[in-house]
């Protein structure tokens, strides 16, 4: 049987052994001297004059006086009489006083401690397991973020315009919903009833704000705001304003669609002497359909002619071909756009 134990070489007592206490404290004392390793420094290259018992040190490189000759790394404390030096093992630590840092004996050499930087840690869990893909796992009924003073935000980051930055909703581990950046910087809301296929409900444009609805909208309330009655436009063949206009002036009143339709319409009475100009409200890009009738009784009829984009000539005739003049309603149909 050895001696010395296995890792700190400390000294057995042996059966029948005299003096036993030279043994055991001779063990106390190696076991003082490693045990909750704190050192004074390790950048003193010459023992100090006047060292207090128990003091310990890392000898440097190159040290000298007397711990000349060292092998640099080892640990020397002084035991009241004399220094005492000791080959750290593989694993040990060591806090270092002066620098208030902590190492690790690895590799042959003092090196700092692979711990993550202050105030962070690898992986945390509340009530759950944290892995390596979830390193902050928390299960709870509720999650509270609140605010400092003020406001309080919630920021999602990823490394280019292609990777994910989402929210993930799921049912038994498996996803239903999911909103965020996926894939692209644009918006968007993703479902799906098993986790596998997924559909785009609604996205928006990063570069205009404008939103798509790839499935299509069901709309059981109310629809309003400008964006519904305002100012129709178009570019490029695409709606880029109201879906409908309305308007009103002299010549009557019009209603503009998105589609590039305009409806126009007006009473007035017709002449006698010949026909009525009735100049659109709303001019059309090409000349429209104009029709009507007469409002008064007697059988009449109503006719357009000299029809152009903004106006068309109206007249009445009565059953012998003459123009007569009588309350008229017309309307004309054509495009916009």
């Amino acid at each position: 049987m050895s001696e010395l134990s296995a890792n700190l070489s400390l000294p057995f007592l042996a059966p029948a052994q005299a003096q036993k206490h030279v043994t055991h404290n001779e063990a106390l004392t190696l076991l003082d001297a490693v045990v909750q390793l704190a050192v004074l420094s390790r950048s003193m290259a010459a023992p100090p004059a006047a060292p207090e018992t128990g003091a310990r040190y890392i000898l440097p490189a190159g040290a000298s006086g007397g711990w000349a000759g060292l092998e640099a790394g080892a640990l020397a404390l002084w035991d009241g009489t004399a220094w005492r030096v000791f080959g750290p093992g593989a694993g040990w630590r060591v806090f270092v006083l002066d620098e208030a840092v902590e190492l690790v004996w690895r590799g042959g050499d003092w090196q700092a401690m692979p711990l993550p930087p202050q105030g962070q840690t690898g992986l945390l869990g509340v009530n759950a397991a944290p892995d390596m893909t979830n390193r902050l796992s928390v299960a709870a009924a509720a999650s509270l973020l609140s605010h400092e003073g003020a406001g309080h935000q919630l920021k999602i980051n990823k490394a280019a315009a292609g990777d994910t930055g989402s929210l993930l909703f799921q049912t038994g581990w498996s996803g239903r919903a999911e909103m965020g950046c996926a894939g692209s910087d644009e918006f968007s809301v993703k479902v799906s009833e098993d986790g596998a296929s997924w559909r785009t409900a609604l996205s928006f444009e990063a570069a205009s704000g404008r939103a798509h609805a790839p499935q299509g909208v069901r709309v059981d309330g109310t629809l309003s705001g400008s964006g519904v009655l305002g100012t129709v436009a178009q570019l490029a063949g695409e709606s880029t304003g109201a879906l409908l206009e309305t308007g009103e002036g002299a010549g009557g009143a019009y209603l503009r669609l998105a589609d590039g339709t305009q409806i126009c319409w007006h009473t007035l009475t017709s002449s006698a002497a010949g026909a009525v100009s009735w100049s659109y409200p709303a001019d059309f890009a090409a000349p429209p359909v104009v029709t009507g009738n007469c409002a008064s009784g007697g059988a009449h009829l109503l006719s357009a002619g000299s029809v152009a984009a903004g106006s068309a000539g109206i007249s009445a005739w009565d059953l012998t071909g003459a123009r007569v003049a009588v309350g008229s309603a017309v309307m004309a149909v054509g495009r916009w756009v």
